[in-house]
C-alpha cells in the first residue's frame, strides 16, 4: 500500500535512513563542498561537490581518452640474453586464455577494462542528462531507462580494480627487474593516469545526490526523524535511500527507483554473509597449498606458492615487495576472515551494547570492507608475469591452480561483506532513549 505524501518543511529538505545504522535523518539543502553525515555513526549520507556537472564530465572524458591510449600502444617489454617480448594490456588476458585460465582472463578484463569503461560511460550519460534536467529545465526522457542505468552504475562500482591492478604491475616490475631488462611503453604511463582518473571519478559520484537530481525524494506518512529500521514503519531502499512504507508483499518495489525492497531481516543477512565467508575459507586452503605460478628456467619447472614467493623475495633482498605481497595475500585475507567471523558472531548475539561499542564495530566493518579487494594484487602480479615472461624453455611463467582459488577467496569475502547488514550492530531501544542518545551525539 502506498502512503499519501506529507508536507515537508522545505522543498529542498528530505529524510533518508542511514544505510549503516538505520537512523532516519533530515537532509537540509547543502552548499557546494558540503556533505551530510549521520549524527549517530558518522557515515556520509550525501555530499555536494563543487561544479558537479563540469568536473565529472571533464574527468570522465579524460579517463576515456587515457583508456584508449592504454590499450593502443605497447605496455611493457621484457628482454634477457638477446631474447625479448613486448606486450600490450590486452595481451595479459589473451595469455591467460592461452593457458586455459579463462576465469582469470575474464576477471582481469572485467575489473580493469570493461567495467571501468562502462562505469565512466554511464556516469557521463547520467550527469549530462542531470545537467539538462537541472539547468535547462528539460524533462527526463525514458525515466525507466534512467532508473535502470543508475542501478547498474552503483552495482558495478565495488568491482572496479584499476588501482589494484596498477599496484600489481609495479610489484611485477620489481620482482623481475633483477632477472632481465624491463621497458615501459607509452601505454604504461597512460594507464597510470587512467588509474588516477578512475579513482577520482568514483570519488565524485554520490548516490543520494545523483538520484535526487532525477527523481526527488518522495515523503511518506508516519515516519519521523529519529526513527530507525527497528521502528517497523518503513523500509529504506538499498539502492536510492528512498523511505518506503512497509510492503504488503514479500518483495515490494521502491516508490522512486522501482528496485526490489529488502525489509530488515537479521537472519537472512547473517545466513548469506556466513555462507559466502565459509566458501572463501574453503577456497583459501588450496590457494595456499598449491602453486600460485610455475617458473620455467633453462627447461626446469619450479612451482611457487604464496608463502614460497614471499620467502624467495625476502631472501633476494626485496624486503619491501615481500612485505607488500605478504600483507596483501596473507595478512589481509586472514585478518578479514577472522574479523568478519568476530563481527558476525557479535551481531548474532544481539546484546544490548552501547552506541560506543556499535560505532567501534561499525568502523571495523568499514575498514574490513574497504581493504578486501586489495588482496587481488597477487592475482594481477601473476597475470602480468605470465603475459610478459614467455621465452619458451629459456624462461617462462605460467599460472598455477592456486591463482583461481585465491581469486575466489577475494570475490567471496567481498560478497560476504557486502551481503552483511551493518544495521545488526544497533540493537532495539525505546524511542525516547534513542532520541535522547541522538541529541547527545549531535551536541
Amino acid at each position: 500500500m502506498i502512503a499519501e505524501p506529507i508536507k515537508q518543511t522545505s522543498d529542498n529538505e528530505f529524510m533518508v535512513a542511514c544505510e549503516e545504522c538505520g537512523l532516519v535523518v533530515n537532509i537540509p539543502e547543502l552548499s557546494c563542498g558540503q556533505k551530510g553525515s549521520c549524527p549517530r555513526c558518522d557515515h556520509t549520507v550525501i555530499k555536494q561537490i563543487r561544479l558537479p556537472y563540469h568536473r565529472v564530465v571533464a574527468y570522465g572524458i579524460a579517463c576515456l581518452i587515457m583508456l584508449v591510449l592504454s590499450v593502443s600502444f605497447p605496455f611493457m617489454s621484457f628482454s634477457v640474453n638477446g631474447m625479448g617480448q613486448e606486450i600490450t594490456l590486452l595481451n595479459t588476458a589473451e595469455t591467460l586464455q592461452h593457458f586455459e585460465n579463462s576465469a582469470l582472463a575474464i576477471l582481469l578484463m572485467l575489473t580493469v577494462l570493461i567495467l571501468p569503461a562502462l562505469y565512466i560511460l554511464l556516469m557521463l550519460y547520467l550527469y549530462y542528462h542531470a545537467a539538462n534536467a537541472k539547468h535547462l529545465g528539460h524533462s527526463i526522457n525514458r525515466p525507466k531507462a534512467v532508473k535502470y542505468l543508475c542501478r547498474v552504475l552503483f552495482k558495478i562500482q565495488p568491482w572496479l580494480m584499476v588501482d589494484v591492478f596498477l599496484i600489481g604491475v609495479l610489484i611485477s616490475l620489481v620482482k623481475i627487474s633483477a632477472l632481465a631488462d624491463i621497458g615501459l611503453g607509452n601505454s604504461f604511463w597512460a594507464f597510470c593516469i587512467y588509474s588516477f582518473l578512475v579513482v577520482k571519478c568514483v570519488s565524485l559520484v554520490d548516490r543520494t545526490w545523483l538520484w535526487q537530481q532525477f527523481f526527488p525524494m518522495q515523503p511518506i506518512q508516519g515516519v519521523d526523524v529519529g526513527d530507525s529500521h527497528l521502528s517497523n514503519n518503513h523500509v529504506a531502499c538499498h539502492m536510492c535511500n528512498q523511505l518506503n512504507p512497509m510492503p504488503t508483499a514479500n518483495h515490494g518495489k521502491c516508490l522512486r527507483c522501482e528496485s526490489h525492497l529488502h525489509p530488515y531481516n537479521p537472519q537472512d543477512s547473517l545466513q548469506y554473509a556466513w555462507a559466502y565467508l565459509l566458501v572463501s575459507i574453503v577456497f583459501y586452503i588450496p590457494a595456499n597449498l598449491y602453486p600460485m605460478m610455475y617458473t620455467v628456467s633453462l627447461g626446469e619447472s619450479d612451482g611457487s606458492t604464496i608463502i614460497g614467493g614471499v620467502i624467495l623475495l625476502w631472501e633476494m633482498g626485496s624486503w619491501p615487495i615481500a612485505m607488500v605481497i605478504f600483507i596483501a595475500s596473507v595478512l589481509i585475507p586472514v585478518s578479514k576472515m577472522c574479523t568478519l567471523v568476530y563481527l558476525y558472531y557479535s551481531a548474532r548475539k544481539r546484546s544490548n551494547d552501547s552506541s560506543y561499542v556499535a560505532i567501534k564495530r561499525m568502523r571495523l566493518y568499514r575498514v574490513t570492507e574497504f581493504i578486501g579487494r586489495w588482496s587481488m594484487i597477487d592475482i594481477f602480479v601473476v597475470a602480468i608475469l605470465v603475459a610478459l615472461v614467455q621465452l619458451h624453455n629459456l624462461m617462462s611463467i605460467s599460472p598455477g591452480p592456486a591463482a583461481i582459488c585465491f581469486a575466489f577467496v577475494v570475490i567471496f569475502t567481498m560478497l560476504s561483506a557486502m551481503s552483511f547488514d551493518p544495521r545488526l550492530f544497533w540493537v532495539a531501544k525505546g524511542k525516547s532513549k534513542q532520541a535522547s542518545e541522538l541529541n547527545s551525539i549531535q551536541q
